[in-house]
């Protein structure tokens, strides 16, 4: 009897690891967590149609929007951990760590990183109806004038409520938070002056800022923009280390097996390599990146701990 269990468990171990050694066998859903036709949701579409080049199997974009991308991460975190289903995640796969107070499940816990894809670094920019022309006047303007000027976001506990957060801490300024309802609305505000203040991320911010729409005031990352070779890093501005990108990356529910996360990441990184993505994702103001799924897990790590800072130091909190 013991020798039958010992053969058959032997079986099912052969049998799944020969199941996940022609992986992949059937069609994958690549989960959004945003509505179509967004910058994510693009980069996923490029993605997914080098992946299915190169796994031979359909990989087919999901958009599942809704609470800042709450939802469809929580879908794909308690998916079944086979490869099928996968999550084009972002940043706010970080900063809901730190605003959201029930999150329905944990970034670092309940999803395997791949790798990450790109990252867009973000600009701070002001209406031309504002007076500043540069980050030491901004800040010195804000300071004789406490509570007065405004910066918009995309909504509250988002990457742009974060990053416009950081900038008062970082400063030492009073600035107003004004929310609203995804980016197109923030950005009309802010070229007809309503608020005077926003972080754009590049893809958003280069059109208006080469038409003279907005001000350039300084580049959120440590180097300056090839499409903006004039505008200043932060730190080149006055305030070093500091660095705002939105971002984004692949993740499969934890518990995939090593040999799927492994083929995923080779394909993925190769798919961010080929000449053709490099050049369209370039075009959406993304930077291709590539990471190996530890070096992402470490960013990550990073970017929670770095949020948290932000968020309890504001007292950001999202129900």
């Amino acid at each position: 009897m013991k020798r039958l269990i010992i053969a058959s468990l032997l079986m099912l171990l052969v049998g799944a690891a020969s199941a996940q050694g022609r992986y992949p066998t059937k069609p994958i859903r690549l989960v959004v967590g945003y509505t179509p036709g967004g910058s994510t949701d693009v980069a996923a579409r490029i993605i997914a149609a080098k992946l299915q080049e190169a796994l031979g199997q359909s990989v087919v974009v999901e958009n599942k929007p809704g609470a800042t991308s709450n939802i469809g991460s929580e879908y794909v975190a308690k998916s079944a951990p086979d490869g099928y289903t996968l999550l084009l995640g972002t940043i706010t796969n970080a900063t809901n760590m730190v605003v959201y107070k029930n999150l329905g499940y944990d970034t670092l816990r309940d999803l395997a990183p791949i790798t990450q894809l790109t990252r867009s670094p973000s600009v701070l920019t002001v209406s031309p109806k504002f007076p500043a022309k540069d980050l030491q006047e901004l800040i010195a303007l804000a300071k004789r004038n406490p509570g007065k000027y405004a910066f918009a976001s995309t909504g509250s506990g988002g990457s742009t409520h974060l990053a416009g957060e950081l900038l008062k801490l970082r400063a030492g300024i009073d600035l107003i938070h004004v929310p609203y309802k995804g980016g197109a609305p923030a950005l009309a505000d802010l070229i007809g002056g309503q608020v005077q203040i926003g972080f754009q991320t590049a893809l958003s911010a280069i059109p208006q800022l080469q038409s003279g729409q907005l001000r350039p005031i300084a580049v959120a990352a440590n180097k300056r923009l090839a499409q903006l070779p004039n505008v200043p890093t932060m730190a080149e501005a006055g305030l070093p280390d500091f660095e705002v990108s939105s971002w984004n990356g692949l993740f499969a529910p934890a518990r995939t097996a090593p040999e799927i996360i492994a083929r995923l990441h080779r394909e993925t990184v190769k798919a961010l390599a080929a000449p053709d993505v490099r050049e369209k994702l370039i075009a959406e103001g993304a930077e291709p990146v590539g990471s190996t799924p530890e070096e992402f897990r470490v960013y990550i790590r990073a970017e929670i701990e770095k949020w948290g800072r932000v968020v309890r130091a504001a007292d950001i909190r999202v129900d």
